[in-house]
């Protein structure tokens, strides 16, 4: 796999546009703090982006199938560079309404860009190697996720906010460029032109594979559960940092948080091998509620430290492991429907969160919503976990009445 000229490009290209994009979020949190006092203000901001995302996403998955997946990334990354440039406008402007175009150039742009890569991978690296390169390319984001936070941290000091983005428009045309080098087989001339007519059925084919698939159907309704934190992450943040009168937390949750992805996500190679997928999904679900319910403590530094660390080593194994099951189980022909699906999925419910999140911070505060969404993932994670059991012993049943009559012969 290191000897794959593609693998490079793409965990450099993920490195560099890692660093612009959290420029860009930490630049986006200053400027709505500027902006906007409202929580859920804030969040409706945050949720028109994602609207907009989801909307194209039939058509972004159906495209990715059709078509050659490298040139909707080309695509995808050209349009994501351009829309920095009405971020730059709204900030000279001081107006609102161009970082809502911003969010939903952006948006659009990787409702396109995030099928063609997850489609893309399996057409890289042997499926052995699947799990492995998820993990790194997943380790690979987190660490421009920490580099990115630390460097936006410094740069908000002592340069304009301007600047930072600057900085994310210069990284989304380094992965724009690095994208053109990317050489992978993604079927001959004919094979392709039969795909096309064929694939203009119905986007709703993907939903049959899906019923078809036990194994992808419970793994795509777990994913809901890390959505339940991530959803609010950036506002828990403003306002963990607001209850505890400080502005170093933010670094020090991005920066633990991020670590303790990566040191999940570096380890679930070794852990796959000794547990089923299940076995990491539920492990890893009963921890991020209870990293929710450690955020009752927010007020302290330590424990919000701690929360942190256990969420983030949840979703370094949590996400890997996902995201293997999907390139592995999936027929490829269905690749760029299904995780279009899932995007269009994830941006949905975390919309729903995300609003959620908004309007109770402003009812209820940050303590009592982490205490509500905690109890509310564990109650998930052990009805999935009851209802997986079931359907285990039932085969097992299934598999011996099967048998029965052959070896009563």
């Amino acid at each position: 796999m290191w000897r794959n000229r593609n693998v490079w490009i793409l965990l450099t290209g993920e490195f560099i546009a890692g660093l612009g994009l959290w420029l860009g979020i930490i630049g986006n949190l200053e400027f709505m703090q500027e902006k906007l006092p409202s929580d859920f203000l804030k969040s409706l901001l945050l949720a028109g982006g994602l609207l907009a995302g989801i909307a194209v996403g039939p058509y972004a998955g159906r495209l990715t199938d059709q078509t050659s997946k490298k040139t909707v990334m080309l695509i995808s990354g050209f349009v994501r560079a351009v829309s920095v440039i009405f971020m730059l406008i709204a900030i000279a402007t001081g107006s609102i309404w161009w970082m809502v175009v911003f969010l939903v150039l952006l948006q659009i742009s990787a409702a396109f860009y995030f099928p063609a890569l997850q489609a893309a991978l399996p057409l890289i690296v042997a499926d052995k190697d699947l799990l492995q390169l998820n993990g790194i390319h997943m380790n690979v984001s987190t660490l421009s996720r920490i580099i990115g936070t630390a460097l936006a941290g410094v740069l908000l000091v002592i340069l304009p906010i301007s600047l930072l983005y600057v900085g994310s428009l210069v990284a989304y045309m380094g992965l724009f460029i690095l994208t053109w080098f990317l050489n992978f087989n993604e079927g001959n001339g004919e094979k392709l032109t039969k795909k096309k007519s064929k694939e203009k059925a119905s986007f709703k084919d993907v939903f049959s594979v899906i019923r078809g698939l036990p194994i992808v159907y419970m793994t795509l309704i777990m994913t809901l559960i890390p959505v339940l934190f991530l959803g609010g992450f950036n506002l828990m943040v403003i306002n963990i940092s607001e209850l505890q009168d400080s502005s170093a937390i933010k670094g020090w949750i991005y920066t633990t948080e991020g670590i303790s992805f990566m040191i999940g996500a570096f380890f679930i190679k070794r852990i796959s091998d000794r547990s089923s997928p299940y076995v990491i999904l539920f492990a890893c679900s009963f921890m991020i509620g209870a990293s929710q319910l450690l955020l009752y403590l927010a007020s302290i530094p330590l424990t919000t430290i701690i929360a942190f660390m256990l969420f983030g080593f949840s979703v370094g194994c949590f996400f890997p492991t996902a995201a293997t099951i999907f390139q592995t189980k999936v027929p490829k022909d269905f690749h760029g429907r299904f995780f279009s699906f899932r995007n269009m999925l994830d941006r949905i419910s975390f919309q729903i969160v995300l609003l959620i999140s908004g309007f109770l911070l402003d009812l209820i505060g940050l303590q009592l919503m982490c205490v509500l969404f905690g109890s509310l993932s564990i109650i998930m994670t052990t009805i999935f976990y009851t209802r997986h059991k079931h359907l285990q012993t039932h085969i097992v049943k299934q598999e011996n009445s099967t048998k029965a009559p052959f070896t009563s012969e």
